[in-house]
């Protein structure tokens, strides 16, 4: 399942089709426009604790991208080999303080949200504390998350047609996922957030975006 031999030249992506963080890479990968080969890692059958994968990314998370024999086995850490290996189209602006909302926003969403609506974490707290109760706290999770967004792109006064601009950057690639999964995994509404609404239908409208959605993936369901 999770070969770990190098290949001549092409990336392996090693991925779950409904993971968000997984999610990320693809699109920053289409948006580098970087060939790739797909490795499905199902996680609901437990792959991400085969001895093989292991090897490559001992947190047992995906994604984890092989370049040769280099493995980056972090969402966030692969959005940045990319933004170094490939700089164009950049992902990151020149302007700092750009630059550092880039950060900021894709930071809110990879610390302060996916973490704690992990399938980890929803699983331990359905256990510890009763059947369904995760659903309530991930919807907590994403509305405190997505408040703060929704503040901060207002409050800067950067949004154009994407996030930070006229043109795809780093917020768009962590926020697209985080959006995709509230609006049709977690019935987020979205009228309380009218610019990520808006930035939603901008992504659905963008071939890399597009080509990066779950249900498009070798690995989802024929029914989804």
């Amino acid at each position: 399942m999770a070969e770990a031999e190098a290949t001549t030249g092409r990336l392996r992506l090693y991925s779950y089709w409904r993971s968000s963080c997984s999610h990320r890479a693809r699109i920053a990968l289409n948006l580098k426009g970087v060939d790739y080969e797909y490795k499905a890692v199902n996680l609901l059958k437990g792959e991400q604790s085969d001895p093989e994968f292991v090897k490559l990314n001992p947190m047992k998370f995906v994604p984890a991208l092989a370049d040769g024999d280099s493995v980056i086995g972090d969402s966030y850490a692969i959005a940045l080999y990319l933004e170094d290996k490939y700089p164009e189209p950049p992902l990151l602006p020149q302007d700092l303080q750009k630059k550092a909302l880039n950060h900021q926003i894709a930071s809110i969403v990879a610390s302060g949200i996916q973490p704690l609506r992990n399938l980890i974490v929803l699983r331990f707290i359905d256990q510890k504390v009763g059947a369904g109760e995760s659903v309530l706290w991930t919807q907590q999770q994403i509305e405190r998350g997505f408040t703060a967004i929704e503040n901060l792109i207002q409050l800067k006064g950067c949004a154009g047609k994407y996030a930070t601009g006229d043109e795809v950057q780093l917020a768009d690639v962590f926020l697209a996922p985080q959006i995709y999964a509230a609006i049709e995994r977690t019935k987020i509404d979205m009228s309380n957030y009218p610019t990520l609404a808006r930035l939603h239908s901008e992504y659905l409208a963008h071939p890399a975006f597009v080509a990066a959605l779950p249900g498009r993936q070798p690995d989802a369901p024929s029914s989804f």
